[in-house]
């Protein structure tokens, strides 16, 4: 069984800056992609992004040059840095561990940390 341990999430004003951490244990495959997604109130769901056992990452253009996402794959934990918050990242952010390469394809995923930006 695939479990995940999140934290990091919170409030922040405008221009702060949160770090997300993500723990993933269980998962049977030994390479994987891992990342976030995320989904707002009335919003379909949005893949952020990525990073693959290889460190290759993907970004959603519009947390490009203000996210970071990083792993440590001894510990198959993931790290997203997330820099120029803005209000309208807003929302749950959800961590996700796949059975395959990336692209992210949410094959499993945690329970979520709200992330809250105020003007």
């Amino acid at each position: 069984q695939v479990q995940f341990a999140e934290s990091g999430g919170g409030s922040v004003q405008a221009g702060g800056s949160l770090r997300l951490s993500c723990v993933v244990s269980g998962n049977p495959w030994d390479r994987y992609c891992m990342g976030w997604l995320r989904q707002a109130p009335g919003k379909a769901r949005e893949d952020v992004a990525s990073i693959d056992t290889d460190g290759s990452t993907w970004y959603e253009d519009s947390v490009r040059g203000r996210f970071t996402i990083s792993r440590d794959g001894a510990k198959d934990t993931a790290y997203l840095q997330m820099n120029s918050l803005k209000p309208e990242d807003t929302a749950v952010y959800y961590c996700v561990s796949d059975i395959s390469a990336c692209p992210l394809l949410g094959y499993y995923k945690g329970q979520g940390t709200q992330v809250t930006v105020t003007p």
